[in-house]
């Protein structure tokens, strides 16, 4: 292969793609189109923002593409005038037909916050910490017409920490991302990689989570609702109802200890404290807010709202 860069058309949509076109860029490599999701409106007000790829693109000085739809023939056209070498593919959020992925040169290659083939899916950030796994990572492949089912190029692991949300975990996993990126292109350039077929009887799946699957079951043991409430953190978020009113949870703490109260109840502890009984130990509340409310530690917040032991959260 000669020495010139290979030209690349990049995918994506999401903040944890942000990471991997900056360091294309960084590394000088010839990105000749960055293809996102349209813009979309977001938040109470509902206004229209780009999304962070498109700014990231905007502020590089790359030609962008915002199509709502990538199975029409103006839009295999407009790719295959760009005579592409390699596709890079980072959570764009369609998936690509047979005869896109064949449109590359070389092929088309896609990052997984996982290792592959554990976890495949949309969401496997967030039910790798659910799970209590000690340990993730990133897995770059060569796509195919399946669902995170293509041939391994390259991984690299990364240890779950005991505190970590899926926040604070997707930012280091998109930072060893895009160094896997380049690591994985460089491999590619001088034909030093060899792709691995996955061992699909091993293969995991990472299911989307929708806003209702944050409410949590009391019935589960303490330490598997604390995971469970870092896991999604900051979405979908875990909740509780007290009454008709329904309570964000966003920290807490696993006790060990033997109860008889059924699960949800709140037991007795310290005046500042809000324990409630889980089917297994008991659970510290640490951080919540209200529906209407700011994020408070449950100290502040039990000044305002106080639930006495015996209620029954659900």
């Amino acid at each position: 292969m000669n020495n010139r860069k290979l030209k690349i058309i990049f995918m994506g949509t999401p903040d944890f793609a942000v990471p991997c076109l900056k360091e294309l860029h960084k590394n000088h490599y010839d990105v000749a189109l960055v293809v996102t999701q349209p813009d979309r409106p977001k938040g109470r007000g509902r206004k229209v923002i780009p999304t962070p790829v498109k700014e990231t693109a905007i502020s590089l000085g790359y030609k962008v593409i915002q199509p709502v739809s990538i199975k029409t023939d103006n839009f295999i056209e407009i790719i295959r005038k760009h005579e592409p070498d390699l596709f890079v593919v980072i959570a764009y959020g369609h998936i690509l037909s047979k005869n896109i992925l064949e449109l590359p040169r070389i092929g088309s290659i896609n990052i997984h916050a996982s290792l592959l083939p554990k976890y495949r899916g949309p969401a496997p950030i967030q039910w790798a910490i659910i799970n209590r796994e000690r340990e993730t990572g990133v897995t770059t492949m060569f796509m195919d017409e399946g669902l995170d089912t293509g041939d391994i190029l390259l991984s690299a692991k990364l240890e779950i920490a005991p505190d970590d949300t899926s926040a604070m975990l997707h930012n280091r996993l998109a930072k060893l991302g895009a160094d896997l990126l380049i690591k994985t292109i460089k491999a590619i350039e001088i034909k030093e990689i060899k792709p691995i077929p996955q061992d699909h009887k091993k293969a995991t799946y990472a299911p989307l989570l929708k806003k209702n699957d944050g409410h949590i079951n009391w019935k589960k043991p303490a330490e598997d609702i604390e995971a469970f409430i870092r896991g999604i953190t900051p979405w979908p978020g875990a909740f509780m109802f007290y009454g008709n009113k329904r309570l964000k949870i966003f920290a807490a703490e696993p006790i060990s200890t033997d109860i008889t109260a059924p699960p949800g109840t709140v037991i007795k502890g310290f005046t500042d404290e809000l324990r409630i009984a889980t089917g297994k130990g008991a659970l510290s509340i640490l951080k919540i807010q209200s529906e209407s409310g700011k994020q408070l530690s449950i100290k502040d917040f039990l000044r305002g709202c106080s639930i006495p032991p015996g209620t029954i959260l659900n």
